[in-house]
């Protein structure tokens, strides 16, 4: 035997398992193939398709369900060091090799050779860890794959080859055969490829006698794949027992609502500790690191005249690594309710860069000003645009947010949100997407909307007071109180009306005099406002945002509210501009900008009329 294909070693633990494309335990077990393939495969990124942007290493192919799967240990209950796959006939419409050379040049091989689909068995995904190969697994699993199928009936196998590491000759060696014609280049394993047959009624190559045996062992393989199948079985029904379930007309399950990151640091040891056994528990869904692009923009973002040398941005990263390596630096954020896992940078380094295209416009001593302030935000359907656009440009590092409505599926129109959101809280769903923009955001949410039980608390308790009130609900009593509260605290308010771009500013921390709503209403208190029926509700805000200057598309609408208009119309964009316009005049007030008190009107529809073109 040539030196280059070493003796197969006797000690290898074989287990073989059909999986069933409809049992949740071999859900569990199809899953941990494909890691285990992937990972092989990638090869520490020869082939990187095999690995998502993400970090997962991903080989998904629906043909795992129906085939037979052949795992290699050293021990009983070692870890598998190599694998291989053989599919039944009966999943011969998801070959590989079918998909390779077209179903009908497919199916001419198979008459070429006096041969049908249902006497052909499909063998693929032969993988062998680096350190195994040279003690002779890979000839070893390649024989079991053909006892197996010879044991099963088979009387032929077909199959594609990679060609970089000879591997076309390596199956050559077993009585496979390429097949004319097929050989091409494919992107997805890197390599030029060849599809080969194999038939049974010829000899196995140089390996008869190895495959003869094994085809006598192939029970015992069956046998023996029971304790992985049984493991698995177990970890399914702990996750099933840990996982809420949700009955038919029932709200989310109790904890469902969670909206706070959890953080670890791996330089601490119980935080590296707990992190490892959160990977291992089934929660999470994805883990995204790209560190290693994170600390190339930081030490460019400090000097960007390292752009041009990538040698300079090298050493500026192992300068700032600082001995520790790229896993251990910086915070992993787990994110509950998608079950993400993203590495991130050191939260000031995190920062800087995060808001490093805010210079300019906002300096960085500005934006270290602006995270020190708390800004609380009522009425979370319009106010989410605001809480968004604050978190992306950061205006305060620190917020709370109420509101006790919950998405229904007419906000969807106006609402950055998605289906999956129907029937959540609204404060929730903004303070999940805040935390996804800056997990070190320090968010309190009142899901029972601001009442006057809770007015004291979010205005001066929880964790501190508020620097400003940013007011965007429909109820007019909570729209009086929580000026009455504002102004005999000198909290300066700002309002977005969603209708012709109307930013309302109330500067009660520089006018604490100041009449509430501009004197609108007149001497009203928010006691008057308790209790209004339908009509005098509506006839509240008109006075409030004022019946003489709103927009001509909202005049018509407002007497048909109740009767062919379901409420007050809103839309996406005017929702986005209100964003806009309340955050740079809150950005203006913490920063002790210019931004008196009044209305103001950034009406598109007029700022964009033919006569507004600065085009001659």
């Amino acid at each position: 035997m040539p030196a280059e294909y070493p003796s197969p070693d006797a000690g290898w633990h074989i287990s073989a398992l059909q999986i069933a494309k409809d049992s949740p335990t071999d859900g569990e077990l199809v899953g941990r193939t494909r890691e285990l393939r992937a990972r092989i495969l990638y090869d520490r990124g020869r082939r990187p398709d095999f690995r998502t942007p993400g970090g997962r290493y991903a080989d998904d192919q629906e043909l795992d369900f129906g085939a037979w799967h052949f795992f290699a240990r050293r021990r009983p209950q070692g870890q598998p060091l190599g694998y291989v796959r053989l599919s039944t006939p009966e999943t011969s419409e998801l070959f590989q090799s079918r998909a390779y050379l077209g179903t009908e040049r497919f199916e001419d091989v198979l008459r070429e050779f006096g041969l049908g689909p249902a006497e052909t068995f499909e063998h693929s995904r032969l993988v062998v860890e680096h350190h195994a190969r040279k003690l002779g697994l890979g000839i070893h699993l390649n024989a079991v794959a053909i006892a197996a199928a010879r044991h099963l009936g088979a009387k032929a196998m077909i199959g594609t080859s990679g060609t970089a590491d000879g591997q076309d000759l390596f199956h050559e060696r077993f009585g496979f055969r390429p097949l004319p014609g097929t050989r091409r280049y494919v992107e997805h394993y890197t390599e030029d490829v060849v599809a080969m047959l194999y038939l049974a009624a010829q000899p196995a190559g140089d390996y008869c006698d190895l495959v003869e045996r094994l085809q006598e062992e192939f029970p015992a393989f069956v046998a023996a794949a029971e304790p992985m199948r049984a493991e698995a079985v177990r970890l399914t029904r702990e996750r099933q027992a840990a996982r809420p379930t949700v009955p038919v007309g029932a709200t989310r399950p109790e904890g469902e609502e969670r909206w706070q990151p959890v953080l670890f640091d791996l330089g601490r040891e119980q935080d590296a500790q707990a992190f490892e056994a959160l990977l291992a528990s089934g929660q999470v869904r994805e883990v995204l690191d790209t560190i290693e692009d994170q600390l190339t923009e930081l030490v460019t973002s400090r000097d960007p005249a390292l752009r041009g040398s990538p040698r300079a941005v090298a050493t500026a990263v192992t300068e700032q690594l600082a001995g520790s390596g790229p896993r251990e630096y910086g915070i992993w954020v787990w994110y509950p309710w998608s079950g993400r896992v993203v590495h991130l940078l050191p939260r000031e380094e995190f920062r800087l860069v995060r808001t490093d295209r805010n210079r300019g416009r906002i300096e960085r001593p500005q934006q270290r000003r602006l995270l020190e302030r708390r800004v609380g935000i009522i009425g979370l359907s319009v106010g989410s645009s605001a809480a968004l656009t604050f978190a992306m440009e950061g205006i305060a590092g620190a917020f709370k947010l109420a509101d006790f409505d919950t998405l229904s599926l007419s906000n969807l129109n106006r609402l950055r949100a998605g289906v999956h959101h129907l029937g959540l809280n609204k404060c929730v769903i903004a303070a999940r997407q805040m935390a996804e923009i800056d997990p070190w955001l320090d968010i309190e949410i009142y899901t029972g909307g601001l009442t006057d039980d809770l007015m004291e608390d979010f205005f001066t308790g929880g964790t501190g007071p508020i620097d400003l009130l940013v007011e965007e609900c429909d109820t007019p009593y909570v729209k009086f109180a929580a000026r009455e509260r504002a102004r005999a605290l000198r909290i300066p308010v700002v309002m977005d009306a969603n209708d012709r771009g109307l930013l309302d500013v109330e500067r009660f921390d520089l006018e604490p005099d100041r009449p509430l709503l501009h004197g609108l209403l007149g001497q009203a208190t928010a006691r008057d406002l308790a209790d209004l029926t339908h009509q005098e509700t509506v006839d509240t805000i008109l006075a409030m945002v004022g019946r003489d200057t709103i927009s001509a598309d909202m005049a018509a609408a407002i007497p048909r509210i109740g009767t062919t208009l379901s409420s007050w119309p809103q839309l996406a964009s005017g929702v986005a501009l209100g964003g806009a316009l309340t955050a740079e005049a809150a950005r203006r007030i913490l920063l002790g900008l210019p931004r008196p008190s009044g209305r103001f009107y950034a009406d598109l529809e007029t700022l964009t009329a033919a006569d507004r073109s600065t085009l001659t």
